[in-house]
């Protein structure tokens, strides 16, 4: 019976590390960066588990936010990234909530 039990944890050991790498492998990392008081990117697309990281390169402080507030970044000052993790049901539109005419979205 020990071995038996050994044999399935080393089963599933080697299945999780297996798929667990597929799956992270399939996770994509988008950069936007913030400059001249725009996102570098305005449409993109992504799907969950993808991470985004908003960069300011700006002077001005700027945040990313989602328009129904269910989900923001820091306030980012010059120099600052702050990193996303996409979720399935996350809002898709969002903006700066300093300068609100900053706006972008999401497409899944």
């Amino acid at each position: 019976m020990k071995k038996f039990t050994k044999l399935i944890a080393m089963i599933t050991t080697i299945l999780v590390m297996t798929f667990g790498s597929v799956m992270a492998a399939h996770a994509a990392n988008h950069k936007v960066d913030i400059a001249s008081f725009k996102f570098s990117v305005t449409e993109l697309s992504v799907k969950a588990g993808d991470t985004i990281t908003w960069t300011n390169k700006d002077g001005a402080p700027h945040t990313a936010t989602a328009l129904d507030g269910s989900w923001t970044t820091k306030t980012l000052q010059k120099g600052q990234s702050e990193t996303i993790k996409v979720t399935a049901n996350m809002a898709l539109e969002y903006r700066c909530n300093i300068h609100r005419n900053m706006k972008a979205k999401l497409k899944m």
